[in-house]
């Protein structure tokens, strides 16, 4: 980094603060604010540089990439800054008119085993922009990788591709996956809403032959999908799970869903745990009024 005069260095930042509080001078003067931002960019403190971040990233798609890739790959910036980075590039990158670059650049951090784990994190962040089917391969070998970090964060930038393909390929790995990439797995596989039906089907494929350890994210998850009258055999499968966490979810979607009986209800209000028999006694209110109707 080049050295900056004082004098220069504090206008600089004077400059850029301006710029940030006044936005709209930016959108007057473009080509000259975003040359000063990105001058600025390397200077002042770490609110003023995060917020140079958001400016840029609004008003320099182009010409920032770079910028930001280099403080990612930087050791001297602070860790905040270059997780920053990272996570522009992976914004970013789409509109960006040499990905194939960008992409060859951050792949080959990413491949280099040898290289520090935490560059490689925010390599595996900077790649997942939307539409970046290039990545697809990088990240999916990612998946196998004996470090649980790099692991997890793989599949979250899977998911941020927005490629509806790669549920299959996550639905393969959940079945053979740790307990906590399966979580991590499962609460992304809920953002492919254009795949429900599938990805209901991995849902109840977990419930059916997976860890017992993961029911309750399951079943909170399914309740997170728009569901049908066949959900309800669902839910009562659970009725006497051991879990009370588990037992309490389901009484009080099946009351929700006007499926269960006041009969049943009460019986729950015996349950050894203080929560389940507290959602029995609303859910049994609620079954009472709905009744007096």
């Amino acid at each position: 980094m080049s050295v900056i005069n004082f004098d220069v260095k504090q206008r600089l930042i004077h400059q850029a603060t301006l710029y940030i509080n006044n936005p709209h001078l930016v959108i007057e003067n473009r080509e000259k604010a975003i040359a000063v931002l990105l001058k600025a960019l390397r200077l002042g403190d770490l609110d003023l540089r995060r917020q140079i971040l958001l400016l840029l990233g609004s008003f320099a798609k182009e010409k920032v990439i770079w910028p930001l890739f280099q403080i990612m790959c930087d050791e001297d910036e602070p860790d905040e800054l270059r997780d920053q980075a990272a996570i522009h590039i992976g914004v970013l990158g789409a509109f960006f008119s040499d990905s194939q670059t960008l992409n060859r650049r951050l792949i080959s951090i990413l491949e280099n085993e040898e290289e520090d784990k935490d560059l490689r994190v925010r390599a595996i962040l900077a790649l997942g922009w939307e539409g970046n089917i290039h990545a697809v391969l990088p990240l999916l070998d990612c998946l196998y990788d004996p470090d649980e970090e790099i692991q997890e964060v793989a599949v979250n930038a899977l998911c941020n591709l927005r490629d509806s393909r790669v549920v299959r390929f996550l639905g393969g790995r959940l079945r053979n996956a740790s307990v906590d990439q399966k979580r991590t797995i499962l609460f992304n596989l809920i953002r492919f809403t254009d795949r429900k039906e599938e990805v209901k089907a991995l849902f109840l494929e977990e419930l059916e032959q997976g860890n017992s350890a993961l029911r309750l994210d399951v079943l909170i998850l399914l309740n997170q999908l728009e569901g049908d009258k066949k959900d309800i055999e669902i839910y009562r499968k659970y009725l006497t799970d051991n879990d009370p966490r588990v037992r309490a979810l389901v009484i009080e979607r099946l009351g929700e869903l006007n499926a269960i009986s006041i009969e049943e209800t009460v019986k729950f209000l015996d349950d050894p745990s203080m929560n389940v028999k507290s959602v029995a006694l609303k859910v049994l209110e609620s079954l009472k009024d709905k009744n007096k109707k």
